[in-house]
Protein backbone atom coordinates (compact mmCIF):
# COMPACT_ATOMS: atom_id res chain seq x y z
CA UNK A 1 0.00 0.00 0.00
CA UNK A 2 1.36 3.40 -0.98
CA UNK A 3 2.03 5.67 2.00
CA UNK A 4 0.52 9.16 1.78
CA UNK A 5 2.90 12.01 1.20
CA UNK A 6 3.65 14.56 3.89
CA UNK A 7 1.55 17.13 2.08
CA UNK A 8 -1.37 14.71 1.79
CA UNK A 9 -1.15 13.85 5.48
CA UNK A 10 -0.98 17.54 6.35
CA UNK A 11 -4.03 18.30 4.21
CA UNK A 12 -5.96 15.39 5.73
CA UNK A 13 -5.11 16.56 9.23
CA UNK A 14 -6.19 20.12 8.40
CA UNK A 15 -9.49 18.93 6.94
CA UNK A 16 -10.13 16.73 9.96
CA UNK A 17 -9.41 19.66 12.27
CA UNK A 18 -11.81 21.86 10.31
CA UNK A 19 -14.51 19.19 10.51
CA UNK A 20 -14.08 18.88 14.26
CA UNK A 21 -14.22 22.66 14.67
CA UNK A 22 -17.40 22.88 12.57
CA UNK A 23 -18.99 20.02 14.48
CA UNK A 24 -18.18 21.70 17.78
CA UNK A 25 -19.59 24.99 16.53
CA UNK A 26 -22.75 23.25 15.40
CA UNK A 27 -23.13 21.60 18.80
CA UNK A 28 -22.92 24.99 20.50
CA UNK A 29 -25.16 26.91 18.09
CA UNK A 30 -28.91 27.53 18.12
CA UNK A 31 -31.22 24.58 17.55
CA UNK A 32 -32.79 26.12 14.43
CA UNK A 33 -31.82 28.88 12.04
CA UNK A 34 -33.74 32.09 12.72
CA UNK A 35 -35.36 30.74 15.89
CA UNK A 36 -34.78 30.82 19.63
CA UNK A 37 -36.29 27.81 21.40
CA UNK A 38 -37.04 28.20 25.11
CA UNK A 39 -38.14 25.70 27.73
CA UNK A 40 -40.73 27.16 30.09
CA UNK A 41 -43.12 25.80 32.71
CA UNK A 42 -46.32 27.54 31.60
CA UNK A 43 -48.10 27.21 34.94
CA UNK A 44 -46.42 30.11 36.78
CA UNK A 45 -48.62 33.22 36.53
CA UNK A 46 -47.70 36.06 36.00
CA UNK A 47 -44.27 35.03 34.66
CA UNK A 48 -45.39 32.36 32.18
CA UNK A 49 -48.78 30.74 31.67
CA UNK A 50 -51.29 29.82 28.98
CA UNK A 51 -53.90 32.37 27.88
CA UNK A 52 -56.33 31.35 25.12
CA UNK A 53 -54.01 28.45 24.26
CA UNK A 54 -51.07 30.81 23.78
CA UNK A 55 -48.02 31.39 26.03
CA UNK A 56 -48.35 34.64 27.99
CA UNK A 57 -46.78 36.51 30.88
CA UNK A 58 -43.78 38.70 31.65
CA UNK A 59 -41.10 36.17 30.70
CA UNK A 60 -42.86 35.37 27.43
CA UNK A 61 -43.22 39.03 26.40
CA UNK A 62 -39.70 39.80 27.57
CA UNK A 63 -38.13 37.01 25.52
CA UNK A 64 -40.18 38.02 22.48
CA UNK A 65 -38.58 41.46 22.78
CA UNK A 66 -35.11 39.94 23.03
CA UNK A 67 -35.88 37.70 20.06
CA UNK A 68 -36.71 40.70 17.90
CA UNK A 69 -33.40 42.33 18.82
CA UNK A 70 -31.64 39.06 17.93
CA UNK A 71 -33.59 38.70 14.68
CA UNK A 72 -35.03 35.38 15.85
CA UNK A 73 -38.56 34.07 16.31
CA UNK A 74 -39.11 32.68 19.80
CA UNK A 75 -40.55 29.17 20.17
CA UNK A 76 -41.73 28.27 23.69
CA UNK A 77 -41.80 24.60 24.71
CA UNK A 78 -44.02 23.90 27.74
CA UNK A 79 -41.95 21.77 30.12
CA UNK A 80 -42.52 20.97 33.79
CA UNK A 81 -40.07 22.78 36.03
CA UNK A 82 -38.14 19.72 37.35
CA UNK A 83 -37.35 18.73 33.74
CA UNK A 84 -36.09 22.09 32.48
CA UNK A 85 -32.38 21.71 33.24
CA UNK A 86 -32.19 18.14 31.92
CA UNK A 87 -34.06 19.27 28.80
CA UNK A 88 -31.55 22.08 28.28
CA UNK A 89 -28.60 19.77 28.78
CA UNK A 90 -30.13 17.25 26.39
CA UNK A 91 -30.48 19.82 23.62
CA UNK A 92 -34.27 20.03 23.63
CA UNK A 93 -34.14 23.85 23.60
CA UNK A 94 -31.63 26.72 23.40
CA UNK A 95 -32.41 28.31 26.76
CA UNK A 96 -34.55 28.03 29.87
CA UNK A 97 -36.98 30.94 30.24
CA UNK A 98 -39.00 30.11 33.33
CA UNK A 99 -38.39 32.61 36.15
CA UNK A 100 -35.64 30.28 37.37
CA UNK A 101 -33.76 31.46 40.44
CA UNK A 102 -29.99 31.68 40.11
CA UNK A 103 -28.33 29.40 42.67
CA UNK A 104 -24.79 28.12 43.14
CA UNK A 105 -26.02 24.57 42.58
CA UNK A 106 -27.66 25.41 39.24
CA UNK A 107 -24.63 27.36 38.07
CA UNK A 108 -22.52 24.25 38.48
CA UNK A 109 -24.47 22.56 35.68
CA UNK A 110 -25.72 25.44 33.49
CA UNK A 111 -24.83 29.07 32.80
CA UNK A 112 -27.31 31.67 34.03
CA UNK A 113 -27.93 35.28 32.95
CA UNK A 114 -29.71 37.54 35.49
CA UNK A 115 -32.66 39.68 34.40
CA UNK A 116 -34.90 40.21 37.50
CA UNK A 117 -34.71 40.41 41.27
CA UNK A 118 -37.23 38.31 43.13
CA UNK A 119 -37.91 36.35 46.30
CA UNK A 120 -40.70 34.48 48.05
CA UNK A 121 -43.92 35.20 49.92
CA UNK A 122 -46.09 33.03 52.13
CA UNK A 123 -49.77 32.42 51.37
CA UNK A 124 -52.23 31.32 54.04
CA UNK A 125 -55.97 30.72 54.28
CA UNK A 126 -57.69 34.01 55.00
CA UNK A 127 -59.90 32.60 57.75
CA UNK A 128 -57.13 30.56 59.43
CA UNK A 129 -55.57 31.45 62.77
CA UNK A 130 -52.23 30.32 61.33
CA UNK A 131 -50.68 33.33 59.58
CA UNK A 132 -46.91 32.67 59.27
CA UNK A 133 -44.80 35.79 58.76
CA UNK A 134 -41.46 34.11 58.07
CA UNK A 135 -40.10 30.61 57.41
CA UNK A 136 -39.14 30.22 61.07
CA UNK A 137 -42.90 30.11 61.76
CA UNK A 138 -43.16 26.88 59.71
CA UNK A 139 -41.85 24.61 62.48
CA UNK A 140 -44.41 21.89 63.24
CA UNK A 141 -46.69 22.85 60.33
CA UNK A 142 -47.56 21.41 56.90
CA UNK A 143 -46.16 23.64 54.16
CA UNK A 144 -46.76 23.26 50.40
CA UNK A 145 -44.40 24.15 47.57
CA UNK A 146 -43.89 23.43 43.91
CA UNK A 147 -41.16 20.83 43.46
CA UNK A 148 -37.58 21.53 42.32
CA UNK A 149 -37.61 25.13 43.61
CA UNK A 150 -34.50 26.69 45.14
CA UNK A 151 -36.16 27.52 48.46
CA UNK A 152 -36.94 23.86 49.25
CA UNK A 153 -33.32 23.20 50.16
CA UNK A 154 -33.39 26.24 52.43
CA UNK A 155 -36.55 24.99 54.14
CA UNK A 156 -35.11 21.53 54.76
CA UNK A 157 -32.00 23.15 56.23
CA UNK A 158 -34.14 25.45 58.38
CA UNK A 159 -36.16 22.48 59.62
CA UNK A 160 -33.02 20.60 60.69
CA UNK A 161 -30.85 23.43 61.94
CA UNK A 162 -33.47 25.73 63.47
CA UNK A 163 -36.67 23.85 64.27
CA UNK A 164 -35.26 20.54 65.52
CA UNK A 165 -32.19 22.02 67.20
CA UNK A 166 -34.43 24.38 69.15
CA UNK A 167 -36.72 21.63 70.37
CA UNK A 168 -39.49 22.40 67.88
CA UNK A 169 -41.23 19.99 65.53
CA UNK A 170 -39.75 19.71 62.01
CA UNK A 171 -41.43 21.30 59.01
CA UNK A 172 -43.69 18.88 57.10
CA UNK A 173 -42.98 19.85 53.49
CA UNK A 174 -45.26 18.66 50.68
CA UNK A 175 -44.06 19.08 47.08
CA UNK A 176 -46.39 19.38 44.09
CA UNK A 177 -45.87 19.27 40.33
CA UNK A 178 -47.05 22.83 39.69
CA UNK A 179 -47.73 25.98 41.67
CA UNK A 180 -51.52 25.89 41.00
CA UNK A 181 -51.60 22.34 42.40
CA UNK A 182 -49.92 23.66 45.54
CA UNK A 183 -52.52 26.41 45.87
CA UNK A 184 -55.29 23.85 45.43
CA UNK A 185 -53.76 21.78 48.24
CA UNK A 186 -53.87 24.87 50.45
CA UNK A 187 -57.49 25.57 49.55
CA UNK A 188 -58.41 21.97 50.37
CA UNK A 189 -56.46 22.26 53.66
CA UNK A 190 -54.04 19.48 52.72
CA UNK A 191 -51.32 21.98 53.71
CA UNK A 192 -51.51 24.93 56.10
CA UNK A 193 -49.52 27.47 54.07
CA UNK A 194 -47.80 27.83 50.72
CA UNK A 195 -44.44 29.37 49.90
CA UNK A 196 -43.98 30.67 46.38
CA UNK A 197 -42.46 33.47 44.32
CA UNK A 198 -43.62 36.90 45.51
CA UNK A 199 -45.04 37.94 42.13
CA UNK A 200 -46.82 34.60 41.77
CA UNK A 201 -48.29 35.11 45.23
CA UNK A 202 -49.64 38.52 44.21
CA UNK A 203 -51.25 36.91 41.17
CA UNK A 204 -52.89 34.26 43.35
CA UNK A 205 -54.32 36.91 45.67
CA UNK A 206 -55.65 38.88 42.69
CA UNK A 207 -57.70 35.81 41.77
CA UNK A 208 -58.47 34.31 45.18
CA UNK A 209 -58.17 37.18 47.63
CA UNK A 210 -61.54 36.32 49.14
CA UNK A 211 -60.10 33.00 50.39
CA UNK A 212 -56.34 33.51 50.62
CA UNK A 213 -53.95 36.15 51.95
CA UNK A 214 -50.23 36.90 51.78
CA UNK A 215 -49.28 36.44 55.43
CA UNK A 216 -45.59 37.37 55.15
CA UNK A 217 -44.72 41.05 55.34
CA UNK A 218 -41.18 41.08 53.89
CA UNK A 219 -39.48 39.54 50.86
CA UNK A 220 -38.14 36.10 51.79
CA UNK A 221 -34.81 34.78 50.49
CA UNK A 222 -34.10 37.59 47.93
CA UNK A 223 -32.64 36.15 44.74
CA UNK A 224 -32.01 36.84 41.06
CA UNK A 225 -34.08 35.33 38.26
CA UNK A 226 -32.08 34.20 35.26
CA UNK A 227 -32.14 32.61 31.83
CA UNK A 228 -30.45 29.21 31.67
CA UNK A 229 -27.98 28.36 28.89
CA UNK A 230 -26.18 25.07 28.33
CA UNK A 231 -22.58 25.21 29.55
CA UNK A 232 -20.19 25.69 26.65
CA UNK A 233 -22.86 27.21 24.42
CA UNK A 234 -21.11 30.56 24.23
CA UNK A 235 -22.79 31.56 20.96
CA UNK A 236 -26.26 31.53 22.50
CA UNK A 237 -25.04 33.03 25.78
CA UNK A 238 -23.26 35.94 24.09
CA UNK A 239 -26.20 36.65 21.77
CA UNK A 240 -28.59 36.69 24.73
CA UNK A 241 -26.39 38.96 26.85
CA UNK A 242 -25.98 41.41 23.95
CA UNK A 243 -29.73 41.42 23.24
CA UNK A 244 -30.50 41.98 26.92
CA UNK A 245 -28.21 45.00 27.00
CA UNK A 246 -29.81 46.50 23.88
CA UNK A 247 -33.43 45.77 24.80
CA UNK A 248 -33.02 47.06 28.37
CA UNK A 249 -32.37 50.54 26.97
CA UNK A 250 -35.67 50.70 25.04
CA UNK A 251 -38.99 52.33 26.03
CA UNK A 252 -40.66 48.95 25.35
CA UNK A 253 -38.68 47.35 28.17
CA UNK A 254 -39.57 50.15 30.60
CA UNK A 255 -43.24 49.76 29.67
CA UNK A 256 -43.07 45.98 30.19
CA UNK A 257 -41.62 46.36 33.69
CA UNK A 258 -44.32 48.91 34.55
CA UNK A 259 -47.06 46.65 33.18
CA UNK A 260 -46.10 43.82 35.54
CA UNK A 261 -44.86 46.01 38.42
CA UNK A 262 -41.39 44.42 38.24
CA UNK A 263 -37.97 45.95 38.71
CA UNK A 264 -34.76 45.12 36.90
CA UNK A 265 -31.85 44.21 39.18
CA UNK A 266 -29.34 46.95 39.84
CA UNK A 267 -25.59 46.40 39.55
CA UNK A 268 -25.55 46.35 43.36
CA UNK A 269 -28.23 43.62 43.41
CA UNK A 270 -26.23 41.51 40.98
CA UNK A 271 -23.02 42.02 42.92
CA UNK A 272 -24.74 41.01 46.16
CA UNK A 273 -26.98 38.17 44.99
CA UNK A 274 -25.11 36.52 42.10
CA UNK A 275 -23.57 33.29 43.47
CA UNK A 276 -19.79 33.41 43.69
CA UNK A 277 -17.86 30.65 41.86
Amino acid sequence: MKRPSVSTRTLSTALLGTAITLASAGASAFQQTGKLSAGSDLTFFPYEYMDNNQPAGFDIEFLDGLGKVMGRKVETLDTRFPNLITGLQGGRFDIVNSSMYITAERMKVIDMIPYLKSGESIIALKDSSYQPKRPEDFCGHKIGSMGATSWLQQLHKLSDEYCVKNGKQPIAISEFGTDPQTTQALLSKAVEAQITDAAVARGVIDKLGNRLVISSDTLIYPVLNGFGVKKGNDEVKTALVDALKQYSATPEYAALLKKYNFQAPTEADIAELMPKP
